[in-house]
């Protein structure tokens, strides 16, 4: 009998659960560990944060749902990491010892590196967290009785624009059918070294198209730029040449404002020698696991991945939905050779697909794999995706609800891009 723990109960954690019981043998134990006691669907944090929906519509309580799954749930953050002697020690004092574990935490919001950045303290909104969200909400109703101007955006170190370009878009659809966009100037401030960047190098023509749809909605927008601090109502950025000199500075205004911020690891794994590099993210090899300590998985935003070129201001490198989805899968068939005294042999594939729904149309992107050269380079936008975006929306959550791991993203992206006609 093998003791198998996930740390972290979102996109990644949930559906490596799931896997691992399918994937592994009956006598073995799986344990979700997470440091709330919901499930979040994070891609709908954008419509959250303007009120298109309530924290209960995309978020599930977990106790009951994985109690069905025949999976131990406990609610209680992990404090320390100690993959010398496989033991956890959670926040409450309880130790749990393991023989597998995979990491699926996601990472930490590192908004302490800019002065007066994210809701904590500071004086921008986040979509990062459900809860986030819901603030942000309270405060875009307050901002719509008074509207000025916006400043929405990712700092430097950000590895998640997504977000960024829909929050933007669907901040713009939302005051349009309030009759109140032509009250409010808006700035998109961004690390990236052109728009559409996505610290992918860009995919198919998302520079072309992201700068039309922001020119056709009449969003200015500032490239490598290094967001200084944040006060009350102003924001100060740098905008930076190739070679790092300051070209221009900015003093932004602002009545509403939401910046992304850099992800790090979060402090239980930070600074363990061989596990994690400097910013706390797990190293894993091919096959998803540490390599100094094999029984160590890691899946999704947590995972250490190298930025694709280097850039004026620091760009992270995304994990999507589909790149996530191909870890849990890697990451589960591995678990369970090896407790069958098999040798892994799993690997994931280095594909990216999203879906960025503008709150009336979006643009839909597939990079295979992510890094170029690549076999795919495809982008197309329209109204398709922010009906497909809902779409998936609903067919997650009900996944989630029933306990089922079968990949969504293997199944549909291709049929999605047919649905557009691509021509190879």
């Amino acid at each position: 009998m093998a003791e198998i723990v996930v740390i972290g109960a979102g996109i990644g954690g949930l559906p490596a659960a799931y896997d691992i019981k399918k994937e592994c043998r009956s006598e073995d134990n799986v344990t979700v560990i997470s440091n709330i006691p919901y499930f979040q669907f994070t891609p709908s944090n954008p419509w959250a944060a303007v009120g298109w929906r309530k924290k209960e519509d995309i978020t599930i309580d977990l106790a009951p749902i994985l109690k069905k799954q025949g999976i131990n749930f406990i609610a209680d953050p992990v404090v320390k990491f100690d993959p010398e002697n496989s033991v956890i020690t959670l926040q409450s004092g309880k130790e749990v010892s393991y023989d597998y574990v995979v990491i699926a935490t996601g990472p930490e919001l590192a908004f302490d590196e800019i002065e007066g950045l994210g809701p904590h303290g500071g004086f921008t909104q986040s979509v990062c967290d459900v809860n986030h969200a819901i603030t942000a909400s309270g405060d875009w109703e307050e901002f719509c009785k008074n509207p000025g101007p916006i400043v929405v955006g990712a700092v430097q170190g950000a590895s998640c624009y997504g977000p960024a370009y829909e929050f933007a878009m669907i901040m713009d659809t939302d005051l349009r059918k309030r009759k109140i966009r032509d009250k409010v100037k808006m700035t998109f401030v961004t690390a990236e070294p052109y728009v559409g960047h996505l610290g992918l190098g860009g995919v198919g023509d998302t520079k072309g198209m992201m700068e039309s749809e922001m020119r056709h909605r009449h969003i200015n927008w500032i490239t490598n730029a290094k967001t200084d601090k944040v006060e009350d109502g102003k924001m100060f950025v740098s905008e930076l040449a190739t070679g790092g000199d300051v070209v221009a500075s900015h003093e932004l205004d602002f009545n509403f404002s939401m910046m992304l911020p850099a992800f790090r690891g979060i402090p239980a794994f930070m600074g363990i020698d061989g596990l994690v590099n400097p910013r706390g993210f797990i190293t894993v090899n091919e096959h998803q696991h540490n390599v100094k300590y094999p029984n160590v998985y890691a899946v999704g935003v947590c995972i250490a991945i190298a930025p694709l070129e280097a850039t004026a201001v620091p760009v992270g490198v995304p994990k999507t939905g589909f790149m996530i989805e191909s870890m849990v899968a890697a990451a589960a068939g591995n678990i369970g050779q090896v407790v069958r005294g098999q040798a892994p042999t799993h690997e994931p594939t280095w594909n990216a697909f999203c879906l960025a729904d503008f709150g009336d149309k979006g643009l839909a992107f597939l990079a295979q794999p992510q890094n170029p050269p690549r076999n795919k380079n495809w982008s197309s936008e329209g109204k398709w995706v922010h009906w497909a975006k809902i779409g998936f929306e609903k067919y997650f959550m009900r996944k989630i609800r029933k306990g089922q791991s079968e990949p969504f993203f293997e199944k549909t992206v291709m049929k999605t891009i047919s649905m557009t006609r691509l021509r190879d």
